[in-house]
C-alpha cells in the first residue's frame, strides 16, 4: 500500500514498475491489453482463424490492406476481461509497406506474429515466408533498439525471453536464431495437403518443423474442421488473452502437425529430405539456407513476374464496384486531362534569365 505522504507521480512510477515486472515473466504473463498479428498467403485463411478465435459466427470476407478488430476475454470466473488487439495484413506480400503501422513501441512487450502458410500452394510456401518474416523482423528489432533508448531493462529482457525458448542446456539453443518476439506458423488446408504424395508431404512436414524450431515459433496444421480450428485457437488464445500454454505435441507424418515452441529438436526433425551426396554441392552460408535450396529443388518457386500480387487493391478484381470503378474512371481521364493541360500551359511560361 503506498505511503500517505507517496505524490501522485510516485504512485503512477510504482504501478508502471509493478506492470512490467508482471510482462517480464512469460509464461505468468499479466497484462491488460496485447497484440496479435496475422500475416502469410493470400487467401490462405487468416480471417476464417481470426473469427474462430473470437467466436463471431460471419463469413470470411477478403482482406483490404491492413485491417483491425479486437476480443475480450476473461481466463477465469470473476476476473476481469483482457483486450487482444487483432491486426490483419491483406494481399499476401504486396503489401509488405503496411507490416510496420501495428508494430510500436509502446506494444511492442505484449505483440505476437501469426504466419499463416497455404499448405496446398507449396510452391508458394518459402518466398511468402521469407518476405514476410523478413520485413516482420526487420521492424521489430528497429523498434525494439528505440525501446532500448528509454528502456533498457525491458529491451534487454525481450532479447533474454526470446534466447530462452529452449533450456541453457538445450543442444540446439547455439543453432538456432529464435524470432525476437513470439510467433506462430499456421499450416492452412490440411484437408487438401492430406490427399498430397506421401513424399511430398514428407518434404513439407520436415521443412517446416525446422523453419518453427530455428525461429523458436509454435507449428500447428489446421483446415475448416472444428477439431483442428479447437487446437490452432488454444494456440493464439495463449497469446492473445494469457490462457494456459498447451503441453501437447503431435509430430507423425500422417496427422496434422501441433508442436508448441521449443518442444521440438534438430536430433528428431533430421536432416533435410536429399540425397547426401547432393547437400554438399548447394554451397548454403546457413542451416536456414540449406534448407531453403532442399526445398526450392522439390517447389521452384513461381516466376516473380506470377507470383507478384496485384500492388494497388483498386485495381483488385475482388474488389470491383461497377459504379464507383465507372466514376474512378472517368476521374482518371480527368486528371491525364489536367496533366496535359497543365503541360502546355508551364511551357507557354517565360521565364527571366
Amino acid at each position: 500500500m503506498p505511503g500517505t505522504s507517496d505524490t501522485l507521480w510516485d504512485i503512477a512510477k510504482t504501478e508502471v514498475e509493478k506492470r512490467e515486472n508482471q510482462e517480464s515473466d512469460r509464461d505468468g504473463l499479466q497484462c491488460w491489453e496485447r497484440s496479435v498479428f496475422f500475416i502469410g498467403n493470400k487467401n490462405g485463411g487468416k480471417t476464417t482463424i481470426i473469427l474462430r478465435c473470437l467466436d463471431r459466427d460471419e463469413m470470411p470476407k477478403p482482406t483490404l490492406a491492413l485491417e483491425y478488430t479486437y476480443g475480450r476475454r476473461a481466463k477465469g470466473h470473476n476476473t476481469p476481461k483482457n483486450i487482444a488487439h487483432f491486426w490483419e495484413l491483406g494481399g499476401g506480400t504486396s503489401l509488405l509497406d503496411l507490416i510496420p503501422i501495428p508494430i510500436t513501441t509502446a506494444n511492442i512487450r505484449t505483440f505476437a506474429v501469426v504466419l499463416v502458410l497455404d499448405l496446398s500452394k507449396p510452391e508458394e510456401l518459402w518466398p511468402t515466408m521469407e518476405s514476410l518474416l523478413q520485413v516482420t523482423r526487420i521492424h521489430v528489432n528497429k523498434v525494439i533498439a528505440k525501446l532500448g533508448q528509454t528502456n533498457p531493462k525491458v529491451a534487454t529482457e525481450m532479447k533474454q525471453r526470446a534466447r530462452n525458448i529452449l533450456p541453457k542446456d538445450n543442444p540446439d539453443r547455439e543453432l538456432i536464431d529464435p524470432f525476437p518476439i513470439p510467433l506462430i506458423i499456421i499450416g492452412s488446408k490440411y484437408d487438401v495437403f492430406h490427399e498430397f504424395d506421401s513424399e511430398i508431404k514428407k518434404i513439407i512436414y520436415k521443412t517446416l518443423r525446422f523453419v518453427s524450431h530455428y525461429y523458436g515459433a509454435s507449428l500447428v496444421f489446421t483446415s475448416k474442421s472444428e477439431a483442428l480450428l479447437l487446437k490452432t485457437r488454444a494456440l493464439i488464445n495463449h497469446l492473445a488473452f494469457g490462457f494456459e500454454r498447451s503441453k501437447s505435441m503431435l509430430v507423425d507424418q500422417n496427422k496434422p502437425l501441433f508442436i508448441p515452441a521449443g518442444m521440438d529438436s534438430l536430433s528428431q526433425i533430421g536432416p533435410p529430405p536429399t540425397i547426401d551426396s547432393d547437400i554438399g554441392k548447394l554451397n548454403a552460408q546457413t542451416p536456414m539456407d540449406l534448407w531453403k535450396k532442399v526445398f526450392e529443388k522439390t517447389f521452384p518457386p513461381k516466376n516473380v513476374g506470377i507470383f507478384k500480387e496485384v500492388r494497388d487493391p483498386a485495381r483488385d478484381p475482388q474488389y470491383a464496384e461497377y459504379e464507383v470503378d465507372a466514376m474512378r474512371g472517368q476521374k482518371d481521364q480527368e486528371l491525364e486531362q489536367y496533366k496535359r493541360n497543365a503541360s502546355k500551359t508551364w511551357k507557354e511560361i517565360e521565364f527571366d534569365s
